[in-house]
């Protein structure tokens, strides 16, 4: 199943960063540490051409260390962008933003010249935080919660930096179905978009041959259940996710997992890393080849 969410506020917001980014000189994509693939918008790389990036690895606390650096390394490989990798509960590394920003355009910064940048970033990401971490007051609205933040404002920074931030955008067409589903994972697509079992499913999936004592330990299984289900059962015996007739209720062993995956209840973890995107890339480009073939067969008809 592809997982979608795109509002009328994200098409709206959408176009108007596409409209926006010919006037900006730098742009700051807040990315979500556990899922730093996922968490991209392609519509970003398509419009960015040579423009400096900074990759903000957001969540940082609720991530995998060895992961996290890895992912710095692999994004650090793209020309012009540079990363950085961050919690909401550090203000001070937060705020290196601003001077990163400085160095990445240095002609700019001699020059005593205004620098407009852009920020960016999924639906909770901890975007927001970020902003009023940087701003150092109050500006925008924060939530644990998705689509929060609903129209573009302008923000001054020190060092002649002009910030202009944007609401939570996903893109109408997450052509990764993996991608998808990591997304609803951790949080960044509203609930009632999926079934909550079959988003735990999957993360149970990478879970097992991942991080199976993280598992193990949080639940007090006595064994690693050996699949996704089997798991989610567990899971749901051990906590009373039960109904009638002692049968158990997978919906609500789903949220109950969803949930303390989401608050790193259950450890820092990674859903991601960059073998295993270099492999979903080969994947979508074969099924991209296959999607133009059968488009190209029906023309010719």
């Amino acid at each position: 199943m592809l997982i979608q969410w795109y509002p009328g506020h994200m098409h709206k917001a959408s176009k108007e960063i596409k409209q926006a980014l010919p006037n900006i000189d730098l742009l700051i994509e807040i990315l979500d540490a556990r899922i730093p693939y996922s968490s991209q918008n392609p519509m970003l790389a398509q419009l960015r051409d040579d423009k400096p990036t900074i990759r903000v690895l957001s969540k940082t606390d609720l991530a995998d260390p060895e992961l996290t650096q890895r992912w710095q390394t692999y994004l650090e490989l793209e020309q012009g962008v540079k990363t950085l990798a961050v919690t909401t509960q550090q203000p001070d590394k937060i705020k290196q933003i601003i001077d990163l920003c400085g160095k990445m355009l240095p002609e700019k910064t001699e020059a005593n010249k205004v620098i407009y940048t852009m920020i960016m970033g999924i639906p909770n990401v901890g975007k927001s935080t970020i902003i009023n971490v940087l701003a150092g007051r109050t500006i925008a609205k924060t939530g644990n919660e998705p689509a929060v933040t609903k129209m573009q404002q302008r923000i001054n920074l020190k060092n002649n930096i002009v910030l202009s931030d944007t609401p939570g955008v996903l893109w109408p067409n997450v052509e990764n179905r993996n991608s998808g589903y990591r997304l609803a994972v951790t949080g960044a697509i509203k609930d009632t978009a999926f079934q909550h079992d079959d988003i735990a499913l999957f993360a149970l999936d990478y879970f097992l041959p991942a991080y199976p004592e993280l598992l193990q330990k949080r639940y007090q299984l006595e064994e690693i259940p050996n699949t996704a289900i089997a798991a989610l059962q567990a899971i749901g015996k051990k906590r009373g996710c039960l109904r009638t007739g002692q049968q158990i209720d997978l919906d609500k062993a789903a949220k109950l997992f969803l949930t303390e995956l989401r608050a790193g209840t259950l450890g820092p973890i990674s859903l991601e890393t960059p073998e295993m995107i270099a492999t979903e890339m080969v994947e979508l480009a074969a099924i991209r080849e296959e999607k133009a073939a059968k488009k190209a067969a029906r023309k010719r008809k």
